[in-house]
């Protein structure tokens, strides 16, 4: 029996297939995000840690995890060209398991939001709302190279970024707080647009309108480039402007690491970007704790 046979008679998922469903790479940034967001509320999580590390929780592999899975199902015709031995279209995860298993998360996301009280159940329910209309019919943003990835970026470092300071401090965070979260969650939108890069030929099969699609490759690479890189400037002008000079440098710098790579990005986009997101995001998201103790200070 070929392998392929033995992934359709499959009545029940593999195990390491339905943790590949809900990406644990992916995990990472909001859970940074949240991180940053309880630093820059300037509460001491003294007697709180339990709270910080339910949130971390909640924003990595519950809702961020959740969301993965709900992407995986509603792409799986698109996967079937692009990525054919991803869970779904492999077989590893049969029948409609994948629909099932998002269905499940999504559930488990709103119980484990509601202990975070009611900023974190709030935002919760707008974090389920953002993963569903990002990859679900009818909404789909994801059909638009614009907003898709403008919704993914707030999704992943906007919103649990004011949720771990909201939660922190029991109330609305400060517009200086909203204000430097909203700045990093346009720029994850370049972030986003380097992961349609390795869509290209089934989006455009499949009639999704990604910028690497619409634009071509060496245009889309140019633009995430400019997305990514001037909020962090508009960071460093509001931080010089709050008289924090010191975390400015410290986001100049990250910022200039990044630039540096980018050179390197431009010169083959789709060779390249791969590289990029192993390595010039992580000076991305250096730099938004940088900020999260600059807004800690004000």
């Amino acid at each position: 029996m070929s392998l392929t046979t033995a992934h359709t008679l499959r009545r029940l998922p593999e195990p390491a297939a339905a943790l590949q469903l809900i990406k644990p790479v992916t995990w990472f940034p909001p859970m940074w995000a949240y991180l940053c967001g309880a630093v820059s509320s300037g509460v001491s999580p003294s007697g709180q840690w339990g709270m910080v590390l339910l949130g971390v929780i909640l924003a990595g592999p519950v809702v961020c995890g959740m969301s993965q899975a709900a992407n995986d199902w509603c792409d799986r015709h698109v996967d079937a060209i692009n990525e054919p031995e991803r869970p779904i279209p492999s077989g590893r995860i049969p029948g409609r398991w994948g629909l099932w298993i998002a269905v499940a998360m999504t559930a488990l996301s709103l119980v484990v939001g509601y202990q975070l009280g009611p900023w974190g159940f709030a935002a919760t329910l707008l974090g389920v709302a953002a993963a569903w209309a990002y990859s679900a019919e009818p909404v789909r943003a994801k059909r638009s190279g614009w907003w898709g990835p403008g919704l993914c970026g707030l999704a992943y470092e906007t919103l649990p970024w004011v949720t771990g300071a909201a939660v922190l401090s029991a109330g609305a965070p400060s517009l200086e707080i909203i204000g430097i979260a909203v700045l990093y969650g346009i720029g994850a939108h370049g972030i986003m647009t380097l992961n349609d890069f390795k869509a290209i030929e089934g989006d455009r099969a499949t009639g999704l309108r990604s910028l690497p699609v619409t634009l071509g490759p060496d245009r889309a690479a140019s633009l995430a480039c400019l997305i990514m890189a001037a909020p962090q400037a508009m960071v460093i002008a509001i931080l010089l402007m709050w008289d924090k000079p010191l975390h400015a440098l410290g986001v100049a710098a990250m910022l200039a690491v990044q630039l540096a790579a980018m050179r390197v990005l431009l010169r083959d986009p789709e060779g390249k970007t791969p590289w990029y997101q192993g390595m010039g995001i992580l000076f991305y998201i250096s730099g938004m704790m940088i900020a999260a103790f600059a807004l800690r200070g004000l």
